[in-house]
């Protein structure tokens, strides 16, 4: 991860164990951290004691640390994930928060600053209608994640 920041790479996954040096580094190269905190958390239960598995937690809380640390330092921090059930965003969102991002970044991490970063255009007129609707505003009730009202894909109601 430290030669990765270094070299300015456009991303950095995970970031178990991140050195400290590497946050803001990325904030000088405009970095992005995409942590998958829903990953490794998942594992927490599975390891919680077993004494080989002290280095795991240490590598996990840091990880935790780092999260806060990055957005603090100005980098992007978007929500990922590449556990089974895949596309689970709303429990990414939901760790990105207990790590210490305000709501409003979780939520956009999931959704308009990853397509930002991916250079897709948000809600403008010609763009690609992709919508979700909830019942409540999820940057103040980020439960509603969980349970969408509408979703529009490709300009089509699929659910």
């Amino acid at each position: 991860m430290l030669n990765a920041s270094r070299a300015g790479v456009d991303s950095i996954e995970h970031g178990m164990g991140m050195p400290e040096e590497c946050v803001e580094l990325m904030a000088t190269h405009g970095t992005v951290y995409v942590p998958t905190l829903t990953t490794f958390a998942r594992r927490v239960p599975a390891i919680k004691d077993n004494p080989r598995g002290r280095l795991w937690h240490e590598g996990h809380r840091i990880m935790i640390r780092r999260v806060r640390e990055a957005h603090d330092a100005g980098v992007r921090v978007l929500a990922g994930t590449d556990s089974a059930p895949f596309g689970n965003v709303a429990t990414e969102v939901e760790h990105l928060i207990a790590a210490g991002l305000p709501a409003d970044v979780a939520v956009g991490a999931a959704s308009w600053t990853a397509r930002d970063f991916l250079g897709l255009p948000g809600l403008v007129e010609g763009g690609l209608a992709d919508v979700t609707v909830y019942d409540a505003d999820p940057r103040v009730e980020p439960g509603v994640l969980r349970h969408p009202r509408r979703i529009v894909l490709r300009g089509r109601v699929v659910r």
